[in-house]
């Protein structure tokens, strides 16, 4: 039976809400702008960080298995919300910006190439929807 996954959101007051996941508590608000208070971030926003964290910790591991070490990893997610209601990411665009020294840029494109055709079931599951690209920056 496959696994299934289960939380749930309280709204606390004004636009803002709680998740706690796995004891984790996660707020999220609007901005002000948007009738929030601005006391945590938006959800679609969250949809970005779920993308950066699903295909960082797939690349480190895939990294780490081939031996290739790293200074460090920052990983840039740029959406394209759709001009109309539903706002929406119509596109998405993941800029893996690698620090280290001598990094072998086969062994980065091949960690991200399984981390994004295999691993990453964000990536997977987003990218039925919407446009997915991504490019690779190295920085000693």
């Amino acid at each position: 039976m496959a696994e299934k996954h289960s939380i749930i959101t309280e709204w606390k007051e004004g636009l803002a809400f709680e998740t706690n996941i796995n004891g984790h508590v996660l707020k999220m608000d609007a901005p002000v702008e948007g009738g929030g208070t601005n006391t945590g971030p938006g959800p679609k926003k969250l949809q970005l960080a779920a993308l950066s964290g699903c295909t960082g910790m797939d690349v480190v591991s895939i990294l780490k298995k081939m031996r290739v070490e790293i200074e460090g990893l920052n990983i840039e997610v740029e959406g394209n919300l759709a001009d109309e209601h539903p706002k929406y990411y119509t596109s998405m665009h993941v800029i893996y910006h690698f620090k280290g020294k001598n990094l072998p840029i086969d062994k980065l494109q091949k960690a991200v190439k399984m981390s994004e055709d295999t691993y990453c079931g964000v990536r997977a599951l987003y990218s039925r929807a919407i446009e997915m690209t991504s490019e690779i920056r190295t920085e000693e």
